[in-house]
């Protein structure tokens, strides 16, 4: 919490300020969340409704009611809230790591196999609250990734593109010579920030060292994305076919 600048520095306020934001989400869910059927909203509530069970279907915990419903909540009073993006495919896997954070805190079993409904209601509502604050943190820093025409996912693959140039040209040259676009197999791992490619636990552990750097969401993730590319580059350079290479 800290880290994403959710929790102030200073110990003695932190009680007083988790206390008024989790006021303050659900004064926001008071307030918006009936909205969800009106004509101005109804899509954005739909697409949400429709990737939900999407995100991580594999894993048990995310297919419980209680926490689809969780999930609904935080995306769409998000999207209302920032209406230079609104919601946006992808922005949905951007809660997961937060909610299985807050929610292990409370959980000494299996957290992907853990029933949310056995937990007290204010806990539920907690975890909640400081989901969305955390998300909506990490999504300040990145949200022209989900802007009109996402640029920022643009810029981001381009710089990536620029970074491989030089610290691997065989890979690069390799992508040109089979007419391999950046933008056809890295937009998703700028959109869902690897959360496609990698295991949760994994996620997790990348998203704490995120956290811990200067722009570490926007600069330091394409370093990620190349370090991918040079661990499997000589996989990438023995194949000699588009689909293939994909």
């Amino acid at each position: 919490m800290e880290l994403t600048g959710y929790l102030p520095a200073n110990k003695e306020r932190r009680e007083l300020v988790l206390k008024r934001k989790r006021e303050e989400y659900f004064g926001f869910i008071e307030q918006y969340y009936h909205s969800r059927t009106d004509e101005h909203y109804k899509d954005t509530y739909r697409q949400i409704h429709i990737d939900i069970p999407r995100t991580n279907p594999l894993i048990p915990l995310f297919q419980q009611p209680a926490v689809q419903e969780v999930f609904e909540r935080i995306l769409f009073i998000w999207a209302i809230r920032h209406p230079a993006s609104g919601y946006v495919q992808g922005i949905n896997d951007l809660v997961t790591p937060f909610f299985v954070v807050f929610l292990s805190e409370f959980v000494t079993e299996d957290v992907e196999n853990f029933d949310v409904a056995a937990l007290p209601l204010e806990t539920q509502r907690n975890i909640e609250a400081d989901s969305f604050w955390c998300m909506s943190k990490l999504l300040d820093g990145i949200q022209d990734n989900y802007t009109f025409a996402q640029p920022g996912i643009q810029n981001k693959v381009k710089a990536l593109e620029e970074l491989v140039s030089r610290i691997d040209v065989d890979i690069h040259n390799h992508f040109k010579k089979y007419e391999v676009e950046y933008l056809q197999f890295a937009f998703r791992w700028m959109n869902n920030l690897l959360m496609r490619e990698l295991p949760l636990r994994c996620t997790i552990r990348l998203w704490d060292t995120y956290q811990a750097e200067a722009e570490g969401f926007s600069h330091f993730h394409l370093y990620v994305c190349a370090a991918f590319l040079i661990e499997w580059r000589r996989e990438i350079l023995c194949m000699v076919d588009f689909q293939v290479l994909i």
